[in-house]
């Protein structure tokens, strides 16, 4: 890809971009969120048109200008958001908008499942075509996407975020199927934030910055403090922020918690101005222990205290009467309203502060999104931008002022930085350490475990649906979080001990 531009209206996502491919390489496109790598990734795709620049394959011009004309160039695009059909079985999301014919015009299954197994063989996943999506793992279903992309003949495969929702395991497989790629020719574009990832398996990266193109290294021979500096325009000294105190008052005391489905028996204590980490496999029930606190789900037995009342919370309204917010797991599905604008989607939980009867205050809520906007570093061209066409850190960014509006006392932090770029993390980082030390107390869920580790007071392993161990912050280690992960729970210590 060379020269590339691309204009929307008022914004210039694109303004001079090139990206260099090689059969049988992974290729890593880095940058902040907002740099433009979805835009040049949906010009690649066939969704957008470039105003200026061109395509070359194999040396030859091409010209895309639709998902068809991608597809017959070689090209697939794996998308963030998982875009299968969850009632649909496996084969008739391989091939679906192309099933093949009986000589009656109709969809010849056995044969359609004959040749989505042939190519679910190939990878060794053990998965049966005739099978509904929607019952496979989000890991199954990442090679699900992989295996439809590879269908077309792809020899050009992009791969944005793929790791997101997996386990450290499914990581572990998803990598040995693009080592397989690799050896066969595949050139795979790769986004991704987590710079583990990109030394483990690129190998070159480019790096855009507000719509430029700033650089192509290797990887083998690049540090991510270079790759940081190229991203944000700066070196960042300080990427985690924390100004850790001594332990106060407990705030959020749960006791005895149970669903009567995968939780028993939790309990543990926030404390004033920490951060409460939780730790633990996909599946161990750390998002689960949040909905039943935030009252989302219902609890059968156990008792929630704040600040030493009996609280009694059934629904998300009575958490926010006692000062308790929750920023959900996936934006996507439980937070965002991508087809409203940015001050919708920001103000929507505190309509009371601008709204009077039938009165609006405009000035107001305008007011409440700007202070917010800046606060969090949001990059939109206005307060009025559908929030679905912000780049997906900035959407996450909105979705947490949302919750900061309502001025917590307690917050819930479920994967706070996923898909967000270093930039915006360390921005994040920044934000949670004023509040703790303004008095918020926040629990943040994360299975980025640097991440657990530098930020963390104190850290709550779980494991199966019960709590293994809360580790003291002093001698935390990865090693540590993962051998209490990876047990069952009982006879755990809840309070951030030492053990000797």
């Amino acid at each position: 890809m060379n020269h590339v531009k691309k204009v929307f209206p008022g914004v210039q996502a694109l303004k001079d971009v090139s990206l260099e491919l090689r059969a049988g390489e992974v290729h890593a496109l880095l940058g902040e969120n907002g740099a433009g790598k979805s835009t040049l990734i949906k010009i690649l795709g066939g969704i957008y048109t470039a105003n200026a620049g061109e395509i070359r394959i194999h040396g030859k011009p091409v010209a895309i200008g639709s998902v068809q004309d991608a597809h017959k160039n070689g090209i697939s695009v794996i998308h963030q958001e998982l875009v299968l059909v969850p009632r649909m079985t496996v084969a008739e999301n391989i091939f679906l908008g192309r099933e093949p014919e009986t000589p009656r015009k109709t969809v010849d299954f056995k044969k359609m499942n004959r040749e989505a197994a042939k190519i679910l063989d190939s990878f060794e996943l053990g998965i049966e075509p005739d099978k509904e999506v929607g019952a496979l793992t989000i890991a199954q279903q990442q090679m699900v996407e992989i295996i439809k992309a590879l269908s077309f003949n792809a020899k050009i495969l992009v791969m944005d975020e793929p790791t997101s929702s997996l386990s450290e395991k499914d990581v572990g497989f998803l990598f040995g199927t693009i080592r397989k790629l690799k050896a066969n020719g595949v050139g795979i574009i790769y986004i991704s934030h987590r710079m583990r990832e990109l030394e483990q398996i690129t190998d070159r990266i480019t790096v855009i910055r507000d719509g430029e193109y700033i650089g192509t290294r290797d990887t083998a021979a690049t540090g991510s403090d270079e790759l940081i500096a190229m991203m944000v325009g700066r070196q960042l000294t300080n990427y985690y922020t924390r100004t850790f105190g001594e332990p106060r008052d407990p705030v959020l005391e749960v006791r005895g918690l149970s669903d009567g489905k995968l939780l028993k028996d939790i309990s543990f204590t926030l404390r004033k101005g920490e951060i409460l980490g939780f730790a633990g496999l996909v599946g161990a029930g750390r998002s689960e222990v949040m909905k039943c606190v935030f009252g989302i789900d219902p609890i059968t037995r156990g008792e929630i205290f704040v600040e030493g009342k009996k609280a009694v919370i059934t629904s998300p309204e009575d958490a926010l009467g006692l000062g308790i917010a929750l920023v959900p797991e996936s934006r996507k599905l439980e937070a965002l309203f991508p087809e409203q604008s940015v001050m919708f989607n920001l103000t929507l939980k505190v309509l009371g502060a601008f709204i009077r009867g039938v009165f609006v205050d405009f000035e107001k809520e305008a007011a409440i999104t700007r202070d917010y906007v800046e606060a969090m570093g949001i990059k939109t061209p206005s307060y009025t931008q559908v929030a679905g066409n912000l780049s997906g850190g900035n959407q996450q960014k909105v979705v947490i002022a949302r919750w900061l509006a309502t001025k917590p006392r307690i917050l819930i932090l479920d994967e706070p930085t996923r898909g967000v770029d270093v930039g915006a993390k360390a921005e994040i980082y920044g934000i949670m350490n004023n509040l703790v030390q303004e008095g918020v107390s926040i629990i943040m869920i994360s299975s980025e475990l640097p991440e657990v580790i530098n930020m963390s007071d104190r850290v709550i392993v779980m494991s199966g649906g019960g709590i293994t161990e809360c580790l003291p912050r002093e001698g935390l280690t990865q090693e540590a979080i993962m051998r209490c992960a990876t047990r069952h729970a009982g006879g755990m210590n809840t309070e951030g001990e030492h053990h000797d």
